[in-house]
């Protein structure tokens, strides 16, 4: 496999390399708070520095200005959606303190709004591109989103279904997300993936993970 990202921390060493892989300029959104009636307005403005509420960021870079003028000219784009979630995940970077390793509140809020983009984006395209999943497994991971983790560590997986370690990310935010289910799929599927000296390791740890969230629950 061409990452070994075995553990959160780890994963976080080659963010830098995923925040270089923006997507061509394509189009796609809808969501512009059409028949919402809360006059909030839709996904676009709230993107925008101008599309209300006192804590937009002051700067939003030049991709995502562009994927967002795309989106409104090419509503039914996916790729649009793609583009915009890349582009909001390369802006969280402007957030990240590599000395505490977190994000400010204002990275935190281009990650949920990559996230957003990324949910529109599957809405359209049921066939998403995989290295953006895994892309976005890590936005979901860096706002404690879970669910939204597992399902894109899925696509990663199904991607690359002979991969072991993607079953691993799987079955951890499953755990994190508190699905057990989908979890214990998850990770006899990545016992089964792996040399039969290293199921054990393997399920030991995955089952430490699934012990470990067990006793947080509220």
């Amino acid at each position: 496999m061409l990452f070994d990202l075995r553990g959160r921390g780890r994963r976080r060493t080659i963010q830098a390399i995923y925040l270089g892989l923006a997507v061509l300029m394509g189009g796609g959104l809808v969501l512009f708070g059409v028949g919402a009636g809360n006059g909030t307005g839709g996904l676009l403005n709230a993107f925008s520095p101008s599309g209300g509420g006192s804590a937009a960021k002051e700067y939003v870079s030049q991709a995502t200005k562009n994927a967002e003028k795309q989106a409104k000219l090419q509503p039914d784009n996916p790729q649009v959606w793609a583009n915009l979630a890349q582009a909001r995940y390369d802006d969280a970077s402007d957030g990240f303190d590599s000395t505490t390793n977190a994000f400010s509140a204002s990275g935190k809020k281009d990650l949920a709004g990559a996230g957003q983009a990324w949910q529109r984006y599957l809405q359209l395209d049921k066939h998403p591109d995989t290295t953006l999943a895994r892309v976005m497994a890590e936005a979901y991971s860096d706002i404690d989103d879970y669910t939204h983790e597992a399902q894109a560590w899925q696509f990663v997986a199904a991607g690359s279904p002979t991969v072991a370690v993607y079953w691993e990310y799987v079955a951890e935010a499953a755990y994190e997300a508190k699905n057990d289910d989908l979890g214990s799929l998850a990770e006899a599927k990545a016992v089964s993936l792996v040399p039969k000296a290293q199921r054990a390791e393997i399920k030991a740890q995955l089952e430490a993970a699934k012990a470990q969230t067990a006793t947080t629950t509220t």
